[in-house]
């Protein structure tokens, strides 16, 4: 990880860090991020700065710790002393704001975790790891590296397989979660996963529009619905 945290800020508002899922390239959240800068300060974090001319360097297989840490210190320059911070995150970045509220509560107003894949917490949660990661490798695999590098490359290479083992612990302060998962993603693994979740952190659970990749697909409903969730006293925008 860098030492220089890598994100991009955007509207007025309450201050909600965003951490993109995959590899943490916030490609495709453009209309998510302008519709929640309406009514946030909007901070994109890029864990690895592949939107930041990082792509195709060496990556390490990465730690969940690493990048709730590199958040902490998004937050550190972006909030001022004393004030809290909302926080989204969606797939791989679900499990790094697990991890951040886990680790520095005391910065957080609220947090969404959407789809986080940390299947381990399932009754049969390490049968359904192992036939996740055996499916990918027998399956093609974009580059982590190099000038054919991919976001999804680096996904696969780095940040699954060590993401998946995260088990999330109960965050210190109640009320201050809430995990979700997709309409769209009903019967399927990780819905059932971010269930386990709430249910073993004893959180809210709640259902946001569309499938897995909801925040790209439905950026408008899923924007006012984060809105809602994370204040749920402030009207959303038509």
């Amino acid at each position: 990880m860098s030492d220089t945290p890598f994100y991009e800020v955007t509207g007025r508002g309450p201050v909600l860090l965003l951490v993109p899922g995959g590899a943490g390239h916030p490609m495709g959240l453009g209309p998510l991020t302008d519709r929640l800068a309406t009514r946030f300060t909007v901070v994109t974090y890029d864990p690895l700065g592949l939107a930041h001319g990082r792509l195709g360097e060496p990556v390490a297989e990465q730690r969940v710790a690493d990048w709730s840490e590199g958040a902490r210190r998004v937050l550190e320059e972006v909030l001022p002393a004393g004030d809290t911070a909302y926080a989204c995150g969606t797939s791989s970045g679900g499990i790094a704001v697990l991890d951040l509220l886990a680790r520095y509560p005391q910065r957080l107003a609220h947090v969404v975790a959407h789809e986080p894949p940390c299947v381990t917490v399932l009754p049969d949660g390490a049968a359904r790891r192992a036939e996740l990661i055996g499916r990918l490798d027998t399956e093609p695999r974009p580059a982590a590296e190099g000038g054919s590098a991919t976001p999804m490359g680096v996904f696969l290479g780095r940040v699954l397989r060590p993401f998946t083992r995260y088990a999330p612990a109960v965050p210190p302060f109640p009320g201050r979660l809430t995990v979700a998962a997709g309409t769209d993603s009903r019967g399927q693994l990780l819905h059932r996963t971010a269930e386990a979740v709430a249910g073993r952190l004893g959180c809210a659970f709640t259902e946001f529009p569309g499938g897995h990749l909801g925040a790209l697909d439905h950026p408008a409903h899923f924007a006012d619905l984060l809105t809602e969730t994370l204040r749920p006293s402030a009207r959303t925008r038509s």
